[in-house]
């Protein structure tokens, strides 16, 4: 239904792509993996017709199917239009789909009220709701996805899940929400970035993404212990071979003239010995496998009270200008508690996030390190990534700075490029750099995992789990939520309660 042949595409001198060739069928549910920048959102976009940057070689079949692509994020003109505009641009297009919409709209939690407002003011869970509801108002028969999970709540993640696992079409997808890859993919596409990103390869299967992860680490595993055993014992019959090949060597230089015949054993020996040698040397060995390193992410120590108040917050009424998200808002925090805000797209959970951090800015007695959902709203005021990472110019900051955007696996291009040559993902991982850097005892986190690539996500897990200060946070990540956090609360119009 949908072939792809020999596709390579070239960014800036570097292959993400190189030969690709692959055919989807009907129910086929496709998840592209793989680290930050390696060319996901690329691809999706190249085999959309959509890509307007680098060189594409191959070609894309999809025997006259209609292909819907969901951006990752929405253009500043779309933004400024209502939800209606958005949907229906013409009015046949209105007359032709209101009505699959009114059957839809509840499903996606789609108000009245939000119809008249501007999309520019919606939270990022409604407008990948709006997204992905136009996809399903064109009737399209094959879906490229380009982090459709980015910002849903919990809920609609779940419907989402129902949704791709019960389409008859085929569905392209890139995610970082391991539990949705877990839970609905039937193909999975990882694409690297090996020799120190000099190279590219990708990987294709026919399975499930946890069958993939498990046998790739069991290969990996077995590969790299066979290469390290084949390695030990070269190493020990090469230092056999070389003290014989020394022994011989010093009887013939000692032996006496008058004993001809020693002389001439000696040398048929020292030739027995060199042909083992040459044997040795063209023993092919296993090689350890060259797969792309995991990051290497930690926060460093810090020391909170368990008595120490970090929050009490009072709120009788949250509000976006004169709009009343939810009220009755009560938030006493204590020591180094992992909390995190959920409740459903709109209700006001980076509202809320962003009156924490007013209320925290000014103390002067923890160090408060805050990651928005938006990059650009701490970020726009830099365009170079060691602008942002060390602002001091500080010799030291700037080496401690390198050698931990080094463990995130930055390049050294990346490290003294232009932020805004950076993926979502490798930005997620320079502000993660950042609260490091600046020895934070609070963080206040929206949405610390969306971007980052499910390769990358359980260190930064593992990082935030062993972290002693304070964290703050919104999440729907299903697995960031079992295991960071210790208490979960939940937003709603009416009240923020502690979920039991």
């Amino acid at each position: 239904m949908f072939e792809i042949k020999n596709i390579s595409i070239q960014v800036k001198e570097r292959y993400l792509v190189k030969n690709l060739s692959f055919t989807v069928n009907q129910k086929d549910k496709l998840a592209i993996i793989g680290e930050e920048g390696n060319g996901k959102s690329t691809l999706l976009k190249a085999l959309a017709g959509k890509l307007d940057y680098g060189e594409v070689t191959g070609g894309v079949s999809a025997k006259n199917h209609k292909i819907g692509y969901l951006e990752q994020s929405m253009s500043k003109e779309v933004e400024e239009q209502t939800p209606l505009e958005y949907l229906f641009q013409t009015e046949e297009d209105y007359y032709h789909k209101i009505g699959k919409f009114y059957k839809e709209k509840e499903r996606f939690h789609i108000t009245e009220e939000m119809l008249d407002r501007k999309i520019k003011t919606l939270s990022g869970g409604e407008k990948v709701k709006l997204a992905i509801l136009k996809l399903l108002l064109e009737e399209n028969d094959i879906l490229l996805l380009d982090e459709p999970t980015n910002d849903l709540d919990i809920e609609t993640l779940e419907w989402l899940e129902t949704f791709i696992n019960e389409s008859e079409n085929p569905i392209l997808y890139v995610s970082h929400d391991e539990t949705l890859l877990s839970r609905t993919s039937t193909m999975i596409l990882h694409l690297e970035q090996i020799k120190h990103k000099t190279a590219c390869r990708h990987t294709l299967l026919k399975e499930d993404y946890d069958t993939y992860v498990a046998e790739r680490l069991a290969k990996l595993s077995k590969q790299t212990q066979l290469a390290k055993n084949e390695k030990r014992d070269w190493l020990a019959k090469e230092e056999r071979l070389t003290k014989v090949l020394q022994k011989v060597e010093y009887q013939q230089e000692t032996i006496s003239r008058s004993n001809p015949h020693g002389g001439q054993l000696l040398k048929k020996k020292m030739h027995s010995l060199k042909s083992q040698e040459k044997k040795l040397d063209k023993i092919e060995l296993t090689e350890i496998p060259d797969v792309e390193e995991s990051i290497n992410f930690f926060f460093e120590p810090v020391s909170l009270p368990k008595s120490k108040q970090i929050l009490y917050l009072s709120l009788p009424e949250l509000k976006v200008q004169n709009n009343i998200l939810a009220k009755n808002i009560e938030l006493e925090v204590t020591g180094s508690a992992h909390l995190c805000i959920i409740g459903n797209n709109g209700v006001g959970k980076s509202t809320l996030i962003k009156e924490i951090k007013k209320q925290l800015a000014p103390r002067t007695d923890i160090v408060m390190g805050y990651m928005p959902q938006d990059y650009e709203e701490i970020l726009k005021d830099y365009e170079n990534v060691l602008d942002f990472i060390a602002q001091t110019k500080n010799k030291e900051e700037i080496t401690k700075a390198r050698m931990i955007l080094g463990n995130m696996k930055f390049t050294r291009e990346e490290m003294t490029g232009k932020i805004s040559d950076l993926s979502n993902g490798s930005k997620a991982k320079l502000i993660l750099t950042k609260l490091v850097l600046e020895k934070c005892d609070v963080l206040l986190l929206d949405e610390p995992t969306r971007n980052v690539s499910p390769l990358s996500n359980p260190v930064i897990r593992k990082a935030l789990k062993e972290y002693n200060g304070c964290i703050i946070s919104v999440s729907h990540d299903r697995k960031y939520i079992e295991e960071v956090i210790d208490t979960v609360y939940v937003l709603t119009k009416e009240e923020l309660k502690k979920k039991q």
